[in-house]
């Protein structure tokens, strides 16, 4: 699959390999894919500025709003992609408690294209039987996460 970013003046082109079972944390998104791509030019902006800096850092070491930044962007979904909906699992029992849930970072696992997840069944399973028992989500990502569920077969 090829994915096509602009990025302020230069067409950047990834090739994006199948995606390893385990995924190196200690890795960054430039070293797993294999393309590292050249700075940006310095009158860019700060969120060009900030995104080639993500893929420069070890994956395992980004935070929530920095795993929605880059999925939002289409950036690294085959490595991103499951770390989010892992995330997304381990948080979920505290937001079924009344806690705080991430709600930027499931809209932006959520409103992925359906071919972002062609390669990674298993993460969107589990996406699927984490999101099943969340309550009190706002109206805007429910209407997402309901369009993502009707995207995914049960038997995904």
């Amino acid at each position: 699959m090829t994915i096509t970013g602009e990025w302020g003046s230069e067409q950047v082109h990834e090739k994006i390999p199948l995606v390893p079972q385990t995924i190196d944390r200690s890795r960054s998104l430039e070293q797993l894919d294999g393309h590292s791509w050249p700075d940006p030019p310095p009158d860019t902006t700060a969120m060009v500025m900030n995104i080639h800096e993500l893929r420069r850092r070890p994956v395992g070491l980004l935070e929530p709003h920095e795993l929605a930044r880059l999925i939002g962007q289409d950036i690294g979904l085959p490595w991103l992609l499951p770390l989010a909906v892992e995330f997304l699992r381990d948080t979920a029992p505290r937001q079924a408690a009344g806690g705080w849930y991430d709600e930027d970072l499931l809209y932006a696992v959520v409103t992925r294209r359906p071919e972002a997840w062609v390669d990674i069944p298993a993460s969107a399973r589990e996406l699927r039987d984490t999101v099943t028992g969340l309550t009190d989500l706002s109206r805007y990502v429910k209407r997402e996460l309901e369009a993502f569920l009707s995207t995914r077969p049960e038997e995904v």
